[in-house]
């Protein structure tokens, strides 16, 4: 046996000559996608099972694989294990250190699969484990949302359009919808994990396999919905990672939204809110500064995850059937958004239960922008006039105002009653801010009653 031999690859028979330091190095996907190394044993454990239940390896060829898996999973835990870039990815590093320890028996464990089918599979079992995870932190972000909301029901801040003010809604509303946003994505995420869960272990390298595999037995073991019915789809399907990715980008969008929100609102033209210090830094040069590095950065980072949809995108939509070394190059973004992802909704979960709110700020910014002309139009229109006549009765109301350099409830009746003589004393009730607020009360609105029926049902299904 030459040098060659002795240190080839499991491929390498074939070939006459080793691969270049400079191509094992470009080809090696080791060093990002050894996170993969628990659902490769997973799902190796479940393939060498049903090997063993069709009488495909023996008994104890089972027993020393699931033997030689322990004594793995135990040295990565352990930091111990020995990751070789001449053995290009983990699914090649665990069965040559499982063949070292279990001999023939961990030669054999590859009957039956290909890394083609194998990687799909850990990708897959690796992603669902991460959509719960996920899950489970929109959901905590969801919570923290509505403790602020509950604090906030009553507070009255200016509703914009066009970054104008528009009407008065209640700040705990407002929190609302981001609660709905984030639900949506966890809606979609639990919509995604479906598809997700699918196996394509025993598909092979593209054609399927002549041995008597049973495939539904394998999906049973891993938990997984159901078996992928096309090998060639099978291997080279990146469907999942790209439709969760958009998952992910939607998220990050809301997350981005929310965050140019906080960063208006703690700036000294608004004032709305305080953000908690731990969640803020200073200026090496002004000492006065207290900026919102962490909505900034995930804002920041918003773009990133939706750079990695594009780039998976793009790197799929050339490819011919079935597997192409290109979809090495799904990991890592793959990985990152993950990542990403899952650190922003974490740190957000937490700094959103550090927000305090500024009622007086939110108010008086309220009351600059004649936010209760709409009530004044719908004032009109209940008394006869025409929605379209109202808007321009209350038009010239509020040029009045300007002039006088008053709110709308600040007119005396006198005046008010020249733009129109069915306006009442009573006129006052629905130019307020609260009263305005308590009008709104129809299921959606932003009446305290609706806000506090919302954050029920939203208690209610979060549990």
């Amino acid at each position: 046996m030459n040098q060659f031999d002795k240190k080839s690859q499991a491929w390498s028979a074939l070939f006459s000559e080793p691969m270049s330091e400079l191509v094992k190095r470009y080809t090696s996907s080791v060093s990002f996608d050894q996170r993969l190394w628990k659902a490769d044993i997973e799902g190796s454990l479940a393939h060498a099972g049903m090997l063993a239940a069709q009488g495909i390896i023996s008994a104890a060829d089972l027993a020393a694989i699931e033997q030689g898996m322990a004594q793995i999973a135990r040295e990565i835990e352990a930091g111990g294990f020995e990751w070789k870039l001449d053995l290009e990815d983990v699914h090649l590093n665990i069965e040559a250190r499982l063949t070292q320890l279990a001999g023939d028996a961990g030669k054999r464990l590859h009957t039956g699969r290909s890394r083609n089918d194998q990687v799909a599979t850990d990708v897959r079992l690796w992603l669902r484990g991460e959509i719960d995870a996920i899950a489970a932190l929109l959901a905590e972000l969801q919570k923290a949302l509505l403790g602020l909301a509950e604090k906030n029901v009553e507070t009255i801040m200016p509703g914009f359009t066009h970054l104008q003010v528009a009407q008065p809604v209640s700040f705990g509303h407002h929190m609302l919808a981001y609660v709905e946003m984030f639900s949506r994505d966890a809606d979609r995420m639990a919509d995604v994990r479906k598809r997700v869960n699918q196996l394509p272990l025993g598909a092979a390298a593209l054609a399927g396999t002549s041995y008597p595999l049973d495939r539904e037995r394998v999906a049973r073991t891993l938990g997984m919905d159901g078996v992928c019915q096309n090998s060639l789809d099978a291997v080279s399907d990146r469907d999942f990672a790209i439709e969760f990715t958009a998952a992910a980008s939607l998220a990050m969008v809301h997350i981005s939204r929310l965050s140019e929100e906080l960063v208006l609102w703690m700036s000294q033209n608004f004032g709305f809110i305080e953000i908690a210090d731990r969640f803020t830094t200073g200026s090496s040069i002004m000492p006065q500064k207290k900026n919102p590095d962490v909505p900034e950065l995930a804002r920041g980072k918003a773009g990133r995850v939706v750079g990695h949809l594009m780039g998976l995108i793009t790197l799929m939509k050339g490819q011919p059937l079935a597997y192409n070394k290109d979809n090495q190059e799904d990991k890592e973004p793959l990985f990152d958004t993950v990542d990403t992802l899952k650190d922003t909704l974490r740190i957000f979960a937490e700094m959103v239960g550090g927000i305090t709110a500024r009622p007086e700020a939110m108010e008086k910014a309220a009351l600059k922008g004649y936010a209760t002309a709409t009530d004044l139009a719908d004032y009109l229109v209940k008394k006869g006039l025409p929605f379209r006549d109202a808007h321009e009765t209350v038009a010239h109301a509020v040029k009045a105002a300007i002039a006088h350099q008053v709110d709308l409830s600040e007119l005396p009746l006198t005046v008010l009653k020249q733009f129109n003589a069915a306006i009442e004393k009573d006129v006052y009730d629905v130019l307020s801010l609260r009263g305005s607020l308590e009008t709104r009360n129809v299921l959606g609105g932003t009446a305290p009653s609706q806000v506090r029926a919302q954050i029920a049902r939203h208690r209610a299904r979060l549990g």
